[in-house]
């Protein structure tokens, strides 16, 4: 019979989650990726969703294990139990004006949610011929540590988070 792998587990609640979230009618699903990467042994699954109400801040939860996390997983032996997870991300995607105000609200706002043991990253790309000055903006949430099958409690409250997240940066942007 076919054992789920920690990976697996972890996708299945969190779809669950967000796909409930979905139902009771405050956020839309716009797009589900599910990556087997044959030529790294490795696995990605994204979800993105937004606002009901409004879409201008896209949320896209990100989850990926690699060959040495399957590993550890499968081969208790190799005593490597401590790789036997997945590194999750937490992406949002929106316009806003090319002010330096801006990236900084944005910094604080996710702060002030996520605490400050997480590295925030902004990326923002524009178009030179664009007059209005504004950039797309991706800053994305690394947790730096794996997150284990265990931790399912604190991966549904991300949910949450996230939502609420959204929500904040709306009144930036």
């Amino acid at each position: 019979m076919f054992d789920p792998t920690a990976f697996e587990n972890m996708k299945v609640v969190v779809d669950g989650a967000i796909y409930d979230e979905d139902l009771s009618g405050g956020i839309t699903i716009i797009d589900r990726n599910d990556f087997l990467n044959t030529a790294k042994l490795s696995r990605k699954y994204e979800v993105s969703f937004i606002s009901k109400e409004d879409n201008r801040v896209v949320c896209t939860f990100i989850m990926e294990a690699g060959l040495e996390n399957l590993a550890a997983e499968l081969l208790p032996s190799a005593h490597s139990e401590l790789l036997s997870g997945c590194q999750l991300f937490v992406k949002f995607s929106f316009l806003h004006p090319n002010e330096r105000s801006y990236f900084q609200a944005i910094e604080r706002c996710l702060k002030d949610i996520w605490g400050s043991e997480r590295t925030i990253s902004q990326s923002a790309c524009f178009d030179p011929f664009d007059e209005g000055n504004r950039v797309k903006n991706e800053t994305i949430i690394f947790f730096n540590r794996l997150v284990y099958e265990d931790q399912m409690d604190d991966i549904l409250a991300m949910v949450k988070y996230m939502i609420v997240s959204m929500e904040r940066l709306k009144t930036i942007v």
